[in-house]
């Protein structure tokens, strides 16, 4: 057999064999101009755009995360039930089962992912599996396997099959040498945890795999996000959520920030709207790829005066823990999102009355606290009912 003695001869013969063993997996090569993980030259894969159909192909992964059911309902009723999947490595409760499909996605088996979206004719991603911050810290090599690892796989994935593809990112892709009131979307990023590090990742590998191989990657850096999902899970601003549980229960509550801690917030309606906004804004519209987005931005102090508009015998206290004042320290305490605003159109429609208002008028149905009427604005795309949740979390904290 004569021996190859170039790059290109090496190409040529991997690219004309024959495949042995259907089974056999293909080993990833990059190439200008081609997707950057090779597929079989006798593969049959038709991918499809979005304008190939009246919707979207719609698929969550990480779906039973903190926002992907609210998100799932939220373009259900738009697209309609059988156009969004909602997939997770984990069991569903039953009301999440059977309220629209759901399957089985590991994102770090990228052949599990790629028949995903083959066989479900899948044109758009949203890309929620991370572990997030604190549960991060506690297993590095695991978030680094998923944060990492999983986003490479549905990068190549969304290329080859030309997704439109949707990554959040976060306040905590900032770190203390980042300008912080207000913090715009281009400046110093250096994160402190292995959660914001992957995010910052993740934006550079977005926006490179656009400009290298014609990605629609497209990302929103979320504020604390508000929803009603489930519990707080001990982020360093639950606080923000635990307010509201405790002002309901026993109208006490022991915050763990120092009172004049300031960070960007927001609803969940305000939330899902902006997402489902930036995927369907007109790519030319589009100066970047990553945006900031905010709605409002206080402090626990001010919360607190807030909730006490409505809960007179409200009574805070604080116990500061040093661990979780130092992460706040190292983040944006508020977001300037112009850009968004400026070219897609992006306005929030609650502020901190209509949030508290709503979160406790929620808390008061299972409490018996008087239904809160005065100063809600009911403007958001997706209402209360929308959000199917029976608890308060805050989104990737």
């Amino acid at each position: 057999m004569p021996v190859i003695r170039t790059l290109s001869q090496v190409v040529r013969r991997m690219l004309l064999s024959p495949a042995c063993d259907c089974r056999t997996s293909v080993v990833p090569t990059r190439f200008l101009g081609f997707s950057p993980r090779q597929i079989p030259a006798d593969a049959n894969f038709h991918s499809i755009s979005v304008t190939e159909t009246d919707h979207p192909c719609v698929l969550i992964t990480g779906g039973l995360g903190q926002l992907g059911v609210g998100l799932a309902n939220f373009l259900r009723k738009r697209f309609g039930k059988d156009n969004v999947i909602l997939s997770d490595i984990r069991k569903p409760p039953n009301h999440i089962f059977h309220s629209g499909p759901f399957i089985y996605s590991d994102i770090l088996d990228y052949k599990n992912l790629r028949e995903i979206v083959v066989n479900n004719r899948i044109t758009w991603l949203f890309h929620y599996s991370a572990l997030l911050s604190a549960v991060g810290e506690a297993n590095v090599s695991l978030a680094r396997d998923v944060n990492i690892t999983g986003l490479h796989n549905v990068l190549d994935v969304a290329t080859e099959h030309n997704l439109r593809l949707f990554v959040p990112s976060t306040i905590g892709a900032f770190g203390p040498t980042s300008p912080r009131n207000p913090t715009p979307d281009l400046c110093i990023q250096r994160p402190r945890t292995i959660y914001g590090v992957s995010k910052v990742h993740a934006e550079l590998m977005g926006e490179y795999y656009h400009y290298r191989y014609g990605l629609d990657f497209r990302c929103l850096r979320y504020p604390g996000i508000i929803s009603a999902d489930s519990q707080p899970g001990g982020g360093t601003t639950d606080y923000a959520v635990q307010i509201f549980h405790d002002a309901t229960k026993n109208g006490k509550f022991e915050c763990n920030l120092k009172p004049n801690t300031r960070l960007p917030m927001m609803y969940i309606d305000d939330c899902l709207r902006a997402t489902l906004e930036v995927m369907e804004a007109p790519e030319k519209s589009l100066s970047m790829r990553t945006y900031n987005i905010n709605a409002m931005s206080f402090t626990p102090k001010e919360l607190a005066q807030e909730v006490l508009k409505h809960v007179p015998e409200f009574q805070i206290t604080y116990n500061v823990d040093a661990v979780r004042q130092a992460i706040a320290d190292s983040w944006p305490m508020n977001f300037d999102d112009s850009n968004a605003r400026k070219d897609w159109g992006w306005k929030h429609d609650f502020d901190l009355p209509e949030l508290v208002t709503t979160m406790l008028n929620f808390h008061g149905s299972d409490t018996g606290l008087p239904k809160l009427t005065e100063n809600i604005k009911w403007k958001s795309a997706c209402n209360l009912d929308s959000c199917q949740g029976k608890m308060i979390k805050f989104f990737m904290l």
